[in-house]
């Protein structure tokens, strides 16, 4: 296997539905899906085992809700990126694989290419959401109270996250602001810790709940 085929688990307890998503997954050259489970404590196994790059993972599962399986992979260190795909689009189940440590959250009824692209973002630890999923993120957005952590970002690091906050990778924004990569990362380590987080998906919910990713 190349460097950069991108290793998947489909982890979703209906399996007519996985068998769709291989199809999808493994017609893009650089995407080889590794295994397949039902149930949580199988997906623990399998990714505690493979350890692929990406785990796409249902909300809701026989056993235990994708929350916690992503949770515990967390807790393990295990550097599998959770990318949600879901039913459903509430609050809670939005919001529980979000803190979670999930990358990104898609809808089961978004197309098929739109799956791919965000499971090839999720290796690289940037976050694809759906249209849905997003307006649900902006609604619990506040503006930053006055000497709240991240309100001494610069004017160009609130650029930067504004624009991480709307799903851009780290190419499209150096290209929107005449940067190179290398200053983008670097705004983006000290934005991580002006705010106080560790990961990018945390910096864009962050501002996502702040309303930075409102046009």
């Amino acid at each position: 296997m190349s460097d950069a085929m991108i290793r998947v688990v489909l982890i979703d307890d209906h399996p007519a539905l996985r068998m769709g998503l291989r199809i999808v997954l493994e017609q893009a050259p650089d995407v080889q899906v590794a295994a397949e489970a039902g149930s949580g404590q199988e997906a623990l196994a399998l990714i505690q085992a493979l350890r692929p790059d990406v785990a796409v993972l249902d909300c809701q599962l026989p056993d235990m809700p994708g929350s916690q399986v992503a949770a515990e992979l967390r807790r393990l260190g295990l550097a599998t990126r959770v990318l949600a795909l879901s039913a459903y689009s509430d609050d809670a189940a939005i919001r529980g694989m979000v803190e979670a440590g999930a990358v990104g959250y898609l809808l089961k009824e978004e197309a098929p290419a739109a799956i791919v692209e965000a499971v090839r973002a999720a290796a690289r630890g940037e976050g694809r959401w759906s249209a849905a999923v997003a307006s649900r993120l902006a609604a619990w957005a506040v503006r930053p109270a006055a000497g709240e952590a991240g309100t001494d970002l610069t004017s160009r690091e609130l650029e930067v996250v504004r624009w991480l906050a709307q799903g851009w990778d780290n190419q499209r924004i150096a290209q929107e602001l005449q940067i190179s990569e290398h200053t983008v990362r670097f705004h983006l380590r000290n934005i991580r810790d002006k705010i106080g987080v560790q990961t990018r998906t945390e910096a864009a919910v962050w501002a996502v709940r702040r309303g930075l990713a409102e046009d």
